[in-house]
């Protein structure tokens, strides 16, 4: 038998007030632009699992969602890409290997070539026509986000 000393048991309040010391220190430290960016790859990485794209993640294919994650992730890089330098590069990257994702999955760039039959339309839903100018190319196959 060892007699040690026994710690303290804090109590209720003081394990309260302390995590909310913790916190308050790590609100003060924390930049904004340090959320966006954990938030774009966030969306990244969501991204790529409902493209299926990460082994094991077929099932979980969703393009609305996949689609929804690229234009998030694109808006807030607006925002912060001037002070990303070289890792701004990795992130366009990784948003333009999500979009030719999507573009295989609503049929815009089938991987066996040739046409789907889609018409590349996002969602499901048809591109706008051109009007009665019958010269005009026809709409870009291509999705942009955010168009």
């Amino acid at each position: 038998m060892t007699d040690q000393p026994q710690q303290p048991q804090m109590s209720e309040d003081e394990m309260r007030a302390a995590y909310e010391q913790q916190l308050e220190e790590q609100l003060r430290t924390l930049r904004v632009e340090d959320v966006i960016v954990q938030t774009i790859v966030t969306l990244v990485n969501l991204g790529g699992r409902r493209a299926g794209l990460a082994p094991g993640t077929e099932s979980e294919r969703d393009p609305q969602q996949l689609r929804l994650a690229i234009d998030g992730a694109r808006a807030l890089l607006g925002l912060i890409e001037s002070e990303l330098g070289p890792d701004g590069a990795a992130i366009r990257d990784a948003l333009s290997q999500l979009q030719l994702a999507y573009a295989q999955l609503a049929g815009g760039a089938p991987e066996g070539g040739g046409d789907s039959g889609s018409g590349g339309a996002p969602a499901g839903g048809q591109p706008p026509q051109p009007g009665p100018g019958q010269g005009q190319q026809p709409p870009s196959r291509i999705w942009v986000p955010g168009q």
